[in-house]
C-alpha cells in the first residue's frame, strides 16, 4: 500500500473552501458585505503571504455560525455544498482521487481549513480520512472558536498525518511511495516530506520551487 496525501483548496478544489464560506456568509445576509469582507480578504491575503495567524482567523471564521444549533448549521454546510462546492468540483479532480483509491493507495485530505468547512466536501470526494483544524467544543458540543490540538497548517501537517498514521500503528517511512499533491508553498514542509511531490495548479512561488527540484507540476484546471 502507498500514502496518498491531497491538500484541498487550489488543489482539489479550483477555489479557497475557507474564503469563498466567507463569501457564501455574506450572500446569505448573515455577515456584513464591508466590514466582514475586507477582514475576510485581509485574513486570505495573509494566508497567500505566509504571514497568517491561524488562531485569530478561526475565531473570526466561526463566529458567524457557531451560536446556531445543529439544524441550522447543517442547514448552512448543505447550501454551501449546494450553491458553491458541487459546482466547484471538476470531473478530473475526481478522477485522480478515483485512480488512486483503485491502485489501492491509502488516501487522506490534508487541509489548514476548518473540519466545519471541509466535512462535506471530503464527504463528496468520498474520502473518509480528513485532517483538517480540528475545533474545541464546550461541554455542550457547541464550537467555542478555538483550535483542538495542532492545526494542520504548514510544519503542523507533517505532526497531524504523523499522530493519524500511529494510530494505526504505522509511520511515513512504511510506505514505499508518499505522494502529496498541494498548490502552496505553506505545503512545503509536508512536500519536502513526501518522496512523490506534486506541485498542482501551483502557485507561482511554489512552481518556481519545483522547477527547482525537478518536482512533478500538475495543472487540473485551465
Amino acid at each position: 500500500m502507498n500514502l496518498c496525501l491531497f491538500d484541498l483548496d487550489h488543489t482539489l478544489l479550483p477555489l479557497d473552501s475557507d474564503h469563498e464560506f466567507g463569501e457564501f456568509l455574506i450572500r446569505q445576509g448573515l455577515a456584513d458585505a464591508v466590514e466582514y469582507r475586507q477582514r475576510n480578504d485581509g485574513f486570505y491575503q495573509q494566508y497567500c503571504n505566509g504571514t497568517l495567524v491561524l488562531g485569530e482567523y478561526i475565531q473570526f471564521t466561526t463566529s458567524i455560525w457557531r451560536e446556531m444549533d445543529v439544524a441550522g448549521q447543517q442547514a448552512l454546510q448543505q447550501a454551501f455544498m449546494d450553491e458553491v462546492v458541487f459546482p466547484a468540483m471538476k470531473p478530473q479532480a475526481i478522477e485522480l482521487v478515483e485512480q488512486h483509491r483503485a491502485k489501492g493507495d491509502l488516501i487522506a485530505i490534508v487541509t489548514a481549513t476548518n473540519e466545519f468547512v471541509t466535512r462535506p466536501i471530503a464527504d463528496a470526494f468520498d474520502v473518509s480520512e480528513l485532517l483538517a483544524v480540528k475545533l474545541v467544543r464546550d461541554s455542550q458540543g457547541r464550537v467555542t472558536g478555538d483550535i483542538d490540538g495542532v492545526p494542520s497548517f504548514r510544519e503542523g501537517k507533517i505532526t497531524r498525518v504523523e499522530q493519524w498514521l500511529a494510530q494505526q500503528g504505522r509511520q511515513l517511512t512504511d510506505f514505499d511511495r508518499v505522494s502529496f499533491y498541494s498548490d502552496s508553498p505553506n505545503d512545503l514542509p509536508l512536500l519536502e516530506r513526501a518522496n512523490d511531490p506534486v506541485a498542482t495548479n501551483p502557485s507561482p512561488a511554489l512552481e518556481a520551487v519545483a522547477h527547482e527540484r525537478g518536482w512533478r507540476i500538475l495543472r487540473l484546471f485551465a
